[in-house]
């Protein structure tokens, strides 16, 4: 008589397989998918995400912040921040926030804001980028 766990032997057998072999059975062209969807969904994320990405829990970035953990929830749930809220927020994370305007003919880098906190001054007139 079958057991449960010679049961389960067979079935994983059939139903487990290497993700690169079926990586590699994959057209190109839904390797390329997959490939910039992934990009898309780590290019753009909610706070909380991104901090769960980082590894960090809403505790240890309370602590960071000098905050409590309700604080950092409703941080994470807002969407309208303010701008210095919010780069508090990603140094607390280990990285820094840039701003950027997007035209049909460029972007322009909004510097003001990190430069008044390292220069304690107005910062110069921004640069237009092209995309």
């Amino acid at each position: 008589m079958p057991t449960w766990n010679s049961f389960e032997r067979k079935v994983s057998s059939k139903m487990a397989k290497n993700f690169k072999e079926l990586q590699a059975k994959m057209p190109p062209a839904a390797h390329s998918k997959a490939k910039q969807e992934a990009e898309e969904i780590i290019r753009e994320m909610p706070l909380h995400q991104l901090r769960a990405a980082r590894l960090l829990t809403q505790e240890h970035l309370a602590k960071i912040l000098g905050i409590n953990q309700s604080a950092v929830s409703k941080i994470e749930r807002r969407s309208d921040i303010y701008i210095t809220t919010l780069a508090d927020f990603i140094q607390a994370m280990g990285g820094h926030l840039e701003v950027r305007a997007v035209f049909p003919d460029g972007a322009v880098s909004i510097t003001q804001f990190h430069e008044r906190e390292e220069t304690g001054k107005e910062s110069r007139p921004a640069r237009l980028m092209t995309a």
